[in-house]
């Protein structure tokens, strides 16, 4: 306390001894302050008879309050208050009975070679014990009633490549890496695919580890700035062991740089479905390579490939074979000036290949403006046969009206055909996004837009020959988010799953499609 408020207390102090002021006048009593709370109680439930439904513009969603001439105050109405109205009517059981469905695999913890070879999976839906009139199915185009007879005959082949593009959802390897393993077991093939040489997130599916002077160039990046040859490959990133430069060096400048050496070890991951431990195809993926570049490739420290990379500036497959699975293949790399990698090719040799492609922060709409001759170029290597695109989660929280909604649905149009011109005959399948919340009123609300999304990009894909599964419905519609989160199914973030949420919402995607692979003749439905 001041020194000036202590004199104020103590004049005070003094007035009152003095009976200069009747202590009576400073006593409260407690009826007076039950009888104050009372009526301001009073007065800010009553404001809630005043206050507007929506009052409050937002650019998707209408909060409770007062507007006016351009000020808003949110206050919630009395029905928001008392919970008197609902975003949706689903229930907890309404979810764990979604949840109940189906039931996921686990992945094979120990390493077992039977396990690994090419056989029929002895785990297959049980159709005794699903209701199969429950399952979100797998919608296909009416034009193209053959669709699913073709997906079968692809999956069949010697040889089918997978594309899995997506966003943030199946970072990690995360749904891919499941649908991946089902499909392994039912057709054959092994190994994890496209992983690339500077993973930046977690995965389990292999064991990359690369020296330190590896940085990596995405094309959806938005903190990275994009080359201006825009020649980022079929998977749409690149690493490279020296900084990016615009244009190539003079031949002085070059004579004089120092030769850089780096490296990337692979091995096999012990976390991860057996299926996934079994590779002996190794890709080195590369282009813009210009100037000379080694290559020495080691298994357990045993020098087993040297060459030196193509220096003619295209696309190129570098290919490293082995009889076995390597637990410690080193890939070193010497030059002056860095090629870009576009990432590993981890294949068990033949049958079904899965490259999960995760597109942190992507909303689908930038492949059209990559390199098409180098994205050509890789997918003619890379031969898929279908094509899986998995957005919308991430254009979401920025369209503001159903006329937004229209242009993005056309823009992903815009990118399907572009890659079907590249991607000639293969099959194309959309997932839609999940469902997503927002907070309304102090609670957590499905974004109003979410529904026409989901039904236009439905219709769109279906008009083009892409066929459509609607993760939104599978999840159980309208509010489901909130009670996934509620189970921890998916995180708080309301947006991603959590592991026990990718096996489930994997393992409805895979019934479903299942469902329509299964031969005519055994079909159960």
């Amino acid at each position: 306390m001041s020194s000036k408020n202590f004199e104020v207390c103590k004049i005070f102090l003094f007035l009152l001894n003095k009976r200069k002021i009747p202590r009576e006048t400073l006593k409260i009593r407690p009826i007076q302050i039950s009888l104050f709370i009372f009526l301001v109680l009073g007065a800010l439930f009553g404001l809630m008879f005043l206050s507007q439904k929506g009052g409050v513009q937002k650019e998707q969603t209408q909060d409770d309050g007062f507007s006016y001439e351009g000020v808003s105050l949110k206050y919630p109405t009395y029905t928001t208050f008392l919970g008197l109205e609902k975003d949706s009517s689903l229930t907890r059981q309404d979810i764990l009975e979604v949840t109940e469905i189906v039931t996921p695999l686990e992945i094979e913890t120990p390493e077992d070679n039977q396990i690994a070879e090419v056989q029929q999976i002895k785990q297959l839906p049980d159709f005794s014990k699903i209701d199969t009139t429950r399952l979100v199915r797998i919608r296909y185009p009416d034009s193209n009633p053959d669709f699913a007879n073709q997906l079968r005959r692809k999956l069949s082949s010697k040889s089918c490549r997978i594309l899995h593009y997506g966003d943030s959802q199946i970072e990690g390897d995360r749904i891919t890496a499941y649908l991946r393993n089902r499909l392994q077991h039912m057709y054959g093939g092994s190994g994890p695919g496209f992983i690339p040489l500077l993973p930046v997130y977690r995965q389990i599916s292999a064991i990359v580890e690369p020296s330190e002077n590896w940085e990596r160039y995405a094309f959806f990046d938005p903190t990275k700035k994009k080359f201006s040859h825009r020649k980022y490959g079929a998977y749409l990133s690149v690493s490279r062991f020296t900084e990016y430069q615009k244009k190539l060096p003079d031949s002085a400048v070059l004579d004089s740089l120092p030769i850089i050496k780096a490296s990337v070890t692979i091995g096999k991951s012990k976390k991860t479905y057996a299926k996934f431990r079994r590779f002996t195809d190794i890709g080195l993926h590369y282009g813009n390579c210009n100037v000379p570049i080694k290559i020495s490739v080691y298994n357990e420290g045993e020098l087993i490939q040297q060459d030196s990379l193509i220096p003619d500036g295209r696309y190129h497959q570098y290919k490293i074979r082995t009889l076995t699975t390597p637990t410690n293949l080193k890939i070193e790399l010497e030059g002056k000036v860095s090629a870009d990698f576009y990432g590993l090719t981890l294949d068990g040799g033949s049958r079904v290949q899965i490259d999960n492609i995760a597109m942190r922060g992507a909303s689908g709409t930038i492949f059209a403006r990559a390199n098409a001759t180098t994205y050509s170029r890789m997918v003619r290597q890379l031969k898929p046969k279908i094509v899986i695109m998995q957005y919308g989660g991430n254009t979401m929280p920025y369209l503001k009206d159903s006329t937004d909604v229209d242009k993005y649905a056309n823009r992903i149009k815009t990118q399907v055909n572009w890659i079907r011109r590249r991607a000639k005959n293969a099959n194309f399948i959309f997932i839609g996004p999940t469902d997503m919340c927002l907070p309304v009123n102090g609670k957590m609300e499905t974004y109003p837009l979410l529904p026409y999304l989901n039904t236009k990009l439905m219709e769109t894909c279906l008009s083009n020959d892409v066929a459509y599964w609607s993760m939104y419905d599978a999840m159980g519609g309208k509010g489901s988010m909130e009670l996934w989160v509620e189970e921890k199914l998916t995180a708080k973030d309301y947006m991603h799953f959590t592991w026990k949420g990718t096996k489930i919402i994997s393992e409805l995607f895979f019934t479903a499609l299942y469902l329509d692979l299964k031969e005519p003749e055994k079909n159960e439905v």
